[in-house]
């Protein structure tokens, strides 16, 4: 599987990429494979204050529904509205095109808790076993 080493991930199987005082945030593609073929996502509000941990958005699979949790803290700036018209894009780009939402952060120190590459694939193997 690839987790790009230039992202933070969560336990919870999210990725959070930093950029121009924003952090943008979408499903792992390990998420993405054990959820199969995405068919809806209900994105939150622009303004929308988000904490991490706490669920930011559903994402709905053939399989089940499922929450998307904040990897930080913050208010919600930017959504990827291409994903309501083709949700497929979590299961076909789920590291580019597939993106969810931009979060403005509040807690600069969050960034930090977050896991990196190796980190992540490591919780990964310790759950399979």
């Amino acid at each position: 599987m690839n987790f790009p080493k230039t992202l933070r991930y969560a336990k919870t199987h999210e990725w959070a990429r930093r950029g121009d005082g924003v952090v943008v945030a979408g499903l792992s593609e390990y998420a993405q494979k054990e959820l199969s073929d995405v068919v809806y996502v209900e994105l939150p509000a622009i303004g929308k204050e988000v904490k991490q941990g706490q669920p930011c958005a559903v994402v709905e699979s053939v399989k089940a529904a499922f929450d998307v949790y904040a990897p930080v803290s913050g208010k919600v700036v930017k959504v990827n509205k291409t994903l309501e018209a083709n949700p497929s894009l979590v299961n076909t780009d789920s590291y580019g095109e597939g993106w969810f939402l931009e979060i403005e952060p509040s807690q600069t120190g969050e960034w930090d808790s977050l896991l990196d590459a190796g980190t992540y694939e490591s919780v990964l193997q310790e759950s399979a076993h």
